[in-house]
């Protein structure tokens, strides 16, 4: 468990389901890891056994003197069922660690989630951000502020499974896991019905990606230096020959100069050619002249009524 490259300075919260993944987290926690952790189980009311679920996350706990705690939730089955639970469940246990004075979530995401998530990517035709897939550690969604830890993307979920048999427990089991119904489990069969596939080849690919992308991003650091903010306007005067790749990053951070949402690559892109093109055009609330050398950005007008 990769838990000394990632540890923060604190107490941590591990997110527990009772699955073989996060129950291997635990249990391998409880041996390497400080003693400085707590336990939440979130459940999300969507299913009778849920409740047993975190029940059996309670005991282990109690076991072995590490505090628990349930988290539970009143959602409503449905479409988007899935991303409804997950933003549910991180706020929950967002809101949980903070109450508890902890300084991040570390989650059980291993080796086979991250090649799922990069090949799901793939087929959007995702760039280098999105085939990064997860980061070792990265932010809580809808909690910027929350360091989100995984310290386990380089094992494999069979690995994760002898630690759990080893233990004698058994582990809980989510029928939604083998649902087709769900593009992950869908991609998660096309990835183990072949030999041809390597998780950890496309975890260890993910890794550089992510390394790359981190690359740029000190680049672009050092292109906001010639970034001017003056008054109500940004000033930006782009070299021409900069890569496309390079001036989306410092149009990105151009749009949050102004708080203005980031837009989809393509609708950046699209704003990129105009700019380019010497011409005038808004994205997301932000007016860009581009008719002299250096560019200049403000607030659009709001349109009248």
């Amino acid at each position: 468990m990769q838990w000394t490259a990632v540890a923060p300075d604190g107490p941590v919260g591990l997110a527990v389901s009772g699955g073989s993944d996060s129950l291997a987290m635990l249990l391998l926690f409880h041996e390497v890891a400080p003693r400085n952790f707590c336990v939440a189980t979130v459940d999300h009311g969507l299913r009778a056994e849920s409740a047993d679920e975190a029940a059996l996350v309670a005991a282990v706990c109690a076991d072995r003197g590490i505090p628990h705690r349930t988290l539970k939730l009143s959602l409503e089955k449905g479409s988007g069922v899935q991303e409804r639970a997950r933003a549910a469940r991180y706020a929950a246990l967002a809101e949980w660690v903070k109450a508890a004075g902890l300084v991040a979530i570390v989650t059980a995401h291993h080796a086979d989630d991250q090649a799922e998530t990069m090949v799901m990517r793939l087929n959007r035709g995702a760039g280098l951000r999105g085939l990064a897939a997860m980061r070792a550690v990265a932010h809580v969604p809808g909690a910027p502020d929350l360091p989100l830890i995984r310290p386990l993307l380089s094992l494999r979920r069979a690995e994760l499974q002898s630690v759990v048999a080893a233990a004698g427990l058994v582990a809980s089991d989510d029928p939604s896991n083998r649902d087709p119904g769900y593009e992950r489990v869908r991609t998660r069969d096309a990835l183990t019905s072949s030999k041809a596939f390597d998780a950890k080849g496309f975890a260890a690919s993910a890794k550089h990606l992510a390394e790359a992308d981190q690359a740029l991003e000190w680049i672009v650091a050092r292109l906001w230096s010639d970034v001017t903010q003056t008054g109500e306007a940004v000033l930006w005067r782009p070299s021409a020959d900069l890569p496309d790749t390079l001036s989306l990053r410092v149009l990105e951070r151009i749009l949050s100069a102004f708080d203005a949402p980031v837009p989809r690559g393509p609708e950046l892109l699209r704003w990129l050619g105009t700019l380019r093109s010497g011409g005038v055009a808004t994205l997301g609330g932000v007016k860009g002249d581009a008719r002299k050398e250096t560019w200049r950005f403000t607030l659009a007008p709001k349109p009248r009524h």
